[in-house]
């Protein structure tokens, strides 16, 4: 026989606190809400649970055996729900742009596990923007301008975009001319482009390039090889600046933007993990 789950926790209630008018206090109803409650699943059983007093109630021999079951079945329910809860509390589901999850966050996600011990990341990428519509994830950090809805966007700072090359090839540049005339290496999803850069130096646009690439990543590692040119960001490309691989032929052609933001769910702004990894994302992003 069917019994559906809100009588049986109301009749868990006030078997367990021996009264109506507690077991209303605790779930939030009234105690005739609750009467009503243990007498439909009475009626729904074809038996008498509770013996009935003017100042009292007690379990009667049925309601006995039937409360050792659901007794133990909703303390095994309420460990369910609390190990769920405390696992989602310490578990953090990121989805972010593909470059800058593979060159900047992935390096110093030991740094965040180590000051958050306890704590569990798993990360997804791709050039989608997370809706969040199905809950497949907590936060996303995208590239571009976040899109409308109940979420809280946190911009992640200005990102300076300027050519980068081999310190061979930098030896041949002097100007913005000479870096038109060598192999351009284009990303095709940049937001910042080398139209836009080429009209900041004053030279003409490109009309071709010698390699085109989706992912900035794959523009950086083909420049860092001595492939071509490319116009990038020095978030991006930090690690290979910082070991001499790349360098700024012209730190003076520069355009600055605000590239990447986090987002996440309004309704997940009171999460302890959340906040956490927007403290520390945000003390990172302002030591590098």
């Amino acid at each position: 026989m069917p019994i559906a789950l809100q009588p049986l926790s109301v009749f868990e209630a006030a078997a367990r606190q021996g009264s109506f008018r507690q077991a209303a206090d605790e779930l939030g109803l009234t105690p005739s809400a609750v009467s009503h409650a243990v007498t439909k699943l009475e009626n729904s059983l074809g038996t008498r649970l509770f013996d009935r007093s003017l100042r009292q109630i007690k379990l009667s021999a049925d309601g006995e055996a039937l409360y050792r079951h659901v007794a133990a079945g909703f303390v095994e329910i309420r460990r369910g729900l609390e190990e769920v809860s405390a696992r989602r509390a310490r578990f953090l589901r990121l989805h972010a742009a593909p470059s800058f999850a593979a060159l900047w966050l992935t390096p110093r996600l030991p740094a965040f596990l180590e000051s958050h011990p306890g704590m569990d990341i798993r990360i997804t990428a791709s050039t989608d923007y997370s809706r969040f519509a199905a809950d497949e994830v907590d936060a996303d950090i995208v590239n571009g301008p976040p899109l409308p809805g109940p979420v809280k966007a946190i911009p992640l700072g200005e990102e300076e975009v300027t050519v980068l090359c081999t310190p061979q090839m930098a030896a041949s540049i002097t100007c913005a001319a000479d870096v038109m005339a060598l192999p351009l290496i284009n990303g095709d999803r940049n937001r910042v482009t080398w139209a836009r850069w080429a009209e900041l130096a004053g030279v003409p646009a490109p009309k071709a390039y010698a390699m085109r690439f989706d992912r900035s990543f794959m523009v950086i590692a083909t420049a860092a090889n001595g492939l071509g040119v490319a116009l990038e960001s020095t978030r991006l490309a930090q690690r290979e600046l910082a070991e001499g691989r790349l360098v700024t032929p012209l730190p003076g052609c520069t355009i600055r933007e605000t590239l990447h933001s986090l987002v996440y769910p309004l309704i997940h702004a009171d999460r302890p993990i959340i906040r956490a990894f927007e403290t520390w994302l945000l003390a990172e992003l302002a030591s590098t």
